[in-house]
């Protein structure tokens, strides 16, 4: 079926490929769908619920048939459009939805119970008997979903990039192409995007269009060279624009190397852009609509503008006999096309009563057969359409009268007007209006500045139309992103339409609607005007549930096909107009786009990047073993030979209570703020006062979120007058700084703020123990006595010859110093440390020894004594709560609810066998029941067993807790074990007048 010459393909370059099992051949230049047609294949699947025949119908991203499972595990893809999917050697593609053939399909007994599983029959059909429920998901689960997703990892690799343009054009067609260059030529930053390999956009379809006394793909090349040669143009091919959000920012999907045999190992399979533009103009151009008549879902039954573009573009006879169906003047041009191409078009049936247009009256001199206020109202052909039954349509249009004829053919060239496609537009909120003329949603109002539709996307369907509105598109986007117009352009075509039409949604027929003939109106997920009416009387009114109720539009062309002609019928079941019944929702994405991109590197180790200290390699050497913390590999305890872990910590925390420990702290979260107005920044976003800290002291704060609930908590630092040190605990460090940039962009842009994360540029040494000051001492030159440096004090001075902060802060209840120092030094520093404090005993400890020192003293971990669901009162802690100033959260805390007495407290917890260690986790009891279940008061957030305290110490979250003291209460564990505890005057276990960190 391929013509000897013509098309965008090269007829020189053949290419192999396979479907459904079968060799094939091709042309370089074809997308699956045409090489297939070329080959006289129009059977390619099977509909998803009756399993019926089905072939291409479109040309574009709209097909809702020819969907195909590409390649062999790991490297498959379902669900692939055959109309999008280019032509490669070797290419491999299998028909979906079929078993256990394309041929014969054993899912076709569906059509016979057809009538027995209408819209809607799964919500009451699966309702009863609720012990068939594993029955029926079982079946329910076999029957769902199209294609087969991957087994394998997948071995590719994809990409993300950012862009930035003053002027976004979405598709190269007539009206793209012209608002480019005239946005080009002003100087602007252009970015075109097309999701096709060529620019040209429906030119490429068409076989005499004519654009300033030249042929139009003349004119194409030009302007494309034009283009390719400014400096502040990029065109980016086979990118979808699938998305389009708020303040101008756009999602774009590239496919690098889906179209190459042997795809570079450098390069990534798809690329990810996110795009933000200052000026967008939607070019996207339009869909034909297909007619919604008897039978219209065999395969050989197209949209005219697809049997178009597979003569023009593809070389491609999609038929040898051919019946045109239209209701407006476009179908006309198919049928002179197919004539000119050696298809024998036996009539040309037209809904009209008087066909008129410059198209009609070339077709009426070339002799072809106009059956005027004619239509379809059947078809036969199991696997393709052989025959069309035609009759005469009432004067009304809704019945069909007289003598039906019946003409053989295998071809049928649809047309029932044309949708602009305003898919983008609508993402970003635009409204629309309903154009009475050429029934279709135009664009209205943008929702969003900048954004803008031009060409037959703004409904504008005419050549000449689409090129002068895109040229003015372009420079009316260049000018309000303030470049002056450069050279006008200037475009002269034909100005030919479309029009007239006559709108009729649903073809009449002879047959009941629904029972012997099935007019299909989505033909991928078998909707059919029936289902429609059903809905209506199973009294769904808003066209949103019509649509979920029978499924209508949410297959994977998206209702681009079906949509309007659905509600084009429920507008007429209710006799009300079209516009009243509104339109349903656009979402993203415009097409389907792979997960990969929004993937791209971050995977496996890329996932969750894998971050080491500066000190890594020493902990490693000196037998550490570690713990993940955040992203961080924190060492978790060192054991000597013959050490268990009990034995390593309880050595460690000892040491540190006696003489002298050193802790790897590098990956506490550290945020530089610097600004006129930090201090005042840092007051409202602590519960504290922080206006009147001093220069080279530090506080202690409690940062809450608005719901008044602790999200994070940590020491900052004023370094002078415009300059703290914030630091976060290691998990929260990034949520903390998104938190903070969040508040000064959306919230208070007017603070002159400036916020830095610096967690890896210094590396942290943790000084603890009543030896600290003396050790620091020799390695350092600062005044190190408790007037010079007190307690929540800081200096800057050297360590070990090297510059350092240091911050007399302690998270152990001991005498401690955070020692600061660029992470280029931090393992020389740290080595230096080690070998001064040989004669101190220094034991390094881990993150188990710290937390059993912190929780010695009641000190709280943020993620493990608080949950989302705690406020500064239930940890007790209204010390550190202001009452005079506001702060993020403080309305939150007013509520009722947050000063309720049997809230969750947070108490101090004593088992009463002193060696019984509570399990983390373990629920709380008030008295010991026989079996569950049984009331929960709250649950152990940290246990430990202390060294110091010679016992088990335990810390808990307990309803009204904070008036519990002294009672007893019970933690049932797994086994029937029950073990007996008390609640403690206080959750200070050691030094409880804080006597030792002074």
């Amino acid at each position: 079926m391929r013509l000897p010459h013509g098309g965008q393909i090269d007829h020189n370059k053949p290419l192999s490929f396979t479907f459904n099992g079968r060799a094939y051949k091709g042309l370089a230049g074809d997308t699956l769908a045409a090489a297939l047609l070329a080959n006289g294949v129009h059977l390619v699947g099977r509909s998803f619920k009756y399993h019926r025949p089905r072939g291409i119908v479109t040309a574009g991203p709209e097909e809702p048939n020819a969907l195909v499972q590409v390649g062999e595990d790991p490297r498959t893809d379902p669900n692939i459009k055959a109309t999008q999917l280019e032509l490669v050697e070797g290419l491999s593609a299998q028909p979906q939805n079929a078993w256990p053939s394309l041929e014969f399909d054993v899912g076709a007994v569906n059509t016979l119970a057809a009538r027995l599983i209408p819209a809607g029959f799964y919500y009451k059909t699966f309702m009863w008997p609720v012990s068939a429920w594993k029955t029926y998901e079982h079946i329910i689960r076999r029957a769902a979903g199209l294609g087969r997703a991957p087994s394998q990892r997948d071995p590719d690799r994809y990409d993300k990039t950012y862009a930035y343009c003053d002027v976004l054009v979405v598709g190269a067609g007539p009206a793209g192409l012209a608002a480019a260059l005239a946005a080009g030529r002003s100087g602007a930053r252009v970015v075109l995007v097309e999701q096709d390999h060529l620019l040209g956009g429906a030119l490429l379809s068409a076989a005499e269009e004519m654009i300033d006394g030249q042929a139009a793909l003349d004119w194409v090349r030009a302007a494309e060279t034009e283009l390719s040669q400014m400096a502040n143009v990029r065109i980016l091919r086979r990118t979808i624009a699938y998305g389009a959000f708020d303040h101008g920012f756009f999602g774009l999907m590239e496919n690098v190397t889906d179209h190459l045999a042997e795809p570079p190992a450098e390069l990534p399979r798809h690329r990810l852009w996110k795009l933000r533009a200052k000026q967008a103009v939607f070019c996207a151009g339009a869909i034909e609509r297909p007619l919604v008549f008897a039978d219209n879902d065999r395969p050989g039954i197209m949209t005219a503008s697809s049997v178009q573009s597979y003569i023009n573009r593809y070389a491609v006879r999609p038929g040898k006999r051919a019946v045109v169906f239209t209701n407006n003047d476009s179908g006309y041009g198919a049928a002179l096309d197919m004539t000119a191409a050696g298809i024998e078009v036996v009539a040309v049936i037209d809904l009209r009563s008087a066909p008129s247009g410059p198209l009609t009256e070339r077709a009426e001199a070339a002799g072809l057969r106009i059956l005027a206020e004619h239509a379809i109202i059947g078809t036969a052909g199991r696997k393709r359409v052989t025959k069309v039954r035609v009759a005469e349509l009432a004067v009304e249009g809704d019945a069909v009268v007289g003598a039906v004829e019946e003409i053989d053919c295998d071809l049928i060239a649809n047309s029932g007007g044309w949708s602009p496609t305003v898919h983008l537009f609508c993402h970003a909120k635009g409204s629309l209006n309903w154009d009475e003329e050429h029934a279709c949603f135009v664009p209205d109002k943008a929702m969003q500045a900048g954004q803008r539709c031009a060409g037959s996307a703004n409904g504008a369907f005419g050549l000449g139309s689409c090129l002068a509105e895109g040229a003015e598109a372009g420079t009316a986007a260049a000018a309000e992103a303030g470049f002056q117009a450069g050279a006008a352009v200037t475009v002269e075509s034909e100005d030919r339409d479309f029009l007239p039409g006559r709108w009729i949604w649903l073809v009449p027929s002879d047959k009941p609607l629904g029972q012997k003939a099935k007019h299909f109106v989505d033909q991928q997920n078998d909707v059919t005007a029936a289902d429609l009416k059903l809905a209506l009387r199973e009294g769904y009114v808003s066209i949103e549930h019509v649509k979920r109720y029978t499924t209508t539009g949410m297959a994977t062309d998206q209702g681009k096909l079906g949509n309007v002609n659905a509600i084009g019928i429920v507008a007429e079941e209710f006799g009300r107009p079209l516009p009243e019944v509104g339109v349903t929702t656009f979402r993203p994405p415009f097409t389907p786009v792979s997960f990969g991109i929004f993937g791209g590197r971050d995977v496996d180790d890329l996932l969750d990047p894998l971050r080491r200290t500066p000190m890594h390699a020493w902990h490693e050497r000196n037998g550490a073993l570690f713990e993940d913390v955040g992203q961080w590999r924190r060492p978790w305890y060192y054991p000597q030979f013959g050490e268990d872990m009990h034995t390593a910590v309880n050595r460690e925390v000892k040491a540190v209570r006696q003489s002298l420990g050193i802790l790897d702290a590098s990956t506490l979260g550290k945020i530089d703020i610097q600004g006129p107005d930090a201090a005042e920044f840092l007051n409202r976003v602590y519960t504290n006062a922080w206006k009147k800290l001093d220069i080279g002291r530090c506080r202690y704060g409690l940062m809450l979120g608005e719901d008044g609930m602790v999200t994070d908590d940590g020491v900052t630092t004023r370094l002078g007058e415009n300059h703290f040190l914030m630091t976060t605990t290691t998990g929260n460090a990034a949520a903390v700084l998104s938190h903070l940039e969040d508040y000064l962009q959306t919230e208070w842009p007017d603070l002159k703020v400036f916020l830095t994360s610096v967690t890896e540029q210094f590396a942290t040494i943790t000084l603890s123990g009543p030896n600290a000051r003396k050790l620091l001492a020799e390695l350092s030159d600062a005044e190190l006595s408790p007037n010079a440096l007190p307690h929540m004090g800081y200096t800057a001075a050297r360590v070990a010859g090297v510059p350092a902060r240091i911050f007399r802060i302690s998270f152990t209840g001991e005498l401690s110093y955070e020692i600061n120092v660029p992470a280029s030094f931090g393992m020389a520093v740290w080595q230096t440390v080690m070998t001064v404090g040989e004669r101190y005993g220094i034991t390094p400890y881990g993150t188990e020894a710290m937390h059993v020192l912190r929780a010695e003293k009641g000190y709280i971990i943020v993620g493990q004594e608080t949950d989302g669901s705690v406020n500064p009162l239930d940890l007790d802690m209204g010390w550190a709560v202001s009452k005079t100033k506001d702060f993020i959260g403080k309305r939150s805390l007013t509520r009722a609810d947050m000063l309720k007495p049997d809230r969750k407290q947070l108490v101090g917890i004593l088992t009463q066998d002193p060696q019984e260690v509570l399990p983390e986790g373990a629920q709380l009891v008030e008295q010991v029941l026989p079996q569950p279940p049984m009331p929960m008061l709250g649950h152990v957030t940290s246990s430990y067993y202390s060294p110091n305290c010679g016992r088990s110490i335990a810390m808990a979250l307990v309803k009204g807790g904070l008036a519990r003291k002294g009672e007893t209460l019970y933690a049932p564990l797994e086994g029937g074990k029950t073990v007996a505890c008390v609640v403690a005057e206080s959750p200070v276990f050691f030094d409880p007048a804080g006597e030792r960190l002074k």
